[in-house]
């Protein structure tokens, strides 16, 4: 056997196919899985037809499939990708939070510039006007919050809820400012009510 060609050790015709060399190979291997020195000598004619395949392609002589010289790039059926859940917010969140069109911001929000203006551009105002301003404002906000859900004491409750964290805030935010900015002819009050409404509009606007 050891004169032998390769092609003659497994069997096969030189312009064989790839396919008929491999099934060549495997059913030797097959045959003799006891005799270890023959298994050796099957795998070495195997080997040098491929080396010679990939030779002669390289000369352009033939064509190697595309199997042979990259086994890693064989064609494997798509696999179907499983759906990745979206991540969602928390359902609480969901409930509370609202889409508002542009309209409704822009109305509503016209309603808080109004009473803001009101309140800044009189430098002389009064409490009992910020106070109206103020009472104004919190109808406002009731109004539009029980038209989406129609639930007045959910609306009751986020009014007064932005409400007092906007005096709040406002209160200490408009200290620390007007120290920075002594220019700015407003009082504290009145910049502590203009930050109430802008979080009563943005609480009237996007919350439900």
């Amino acid at each position: 056997m050891s004169d032998q060609n390769p092609y003659e050790k497994l069997g096969v015709s030189e312009d064989a196919s790839f396919d008929e060399i491999q099934d060549a190979r495997n059913s030797l291997l097959e045959q003799h899985g006891g005799d270890v020195k023959y298994l050796e000598l099957i795998e070495a004619a195997y080997d040098a037809i491929l080396m010679e395949r990939l030779r002669m392609r390289q000369e352009g002589k033939i064509k190697v499939p595309e199997r042979i010289r990259f086994p890693e790039m064989r064609v494997q059926s798509p696999q179907k990708e499983s759906p990745i859940p979206r991540e969602q917010s928390p359902m609480w969140l969901q409930t509370m939070l609202d889409q508002p069109s542009l309209p409704e911001v822009l109305i509503q929000g016209s309603w808080y510039l109004g009473l803001s203006a009101m309140t800044v551009l009189f430098p002389a105002a009064s409490d009992q006007i910020l106070q109206l301003a103020l009472v104004v404002g919190v109808g406002i906000s009731i109004y539009f919050l029980n038209c989406k859900e129609n639930k007045f004491g959910r609306a009751v409750l986020l009014t007064l809820a932005g409400l007092i964290v906007g005096l709040i805030a406002g209160g200490l935010i408009a200290t620390w400012v007007l120290q920075q900015m002594p220019f700015l002819s407003v009082t504290k009050n009145q910049f502590s009510t203009v930050l109430t409404f802008i979080l009563m509009w943005l609480i009237s606007s996007f919350l439900r």
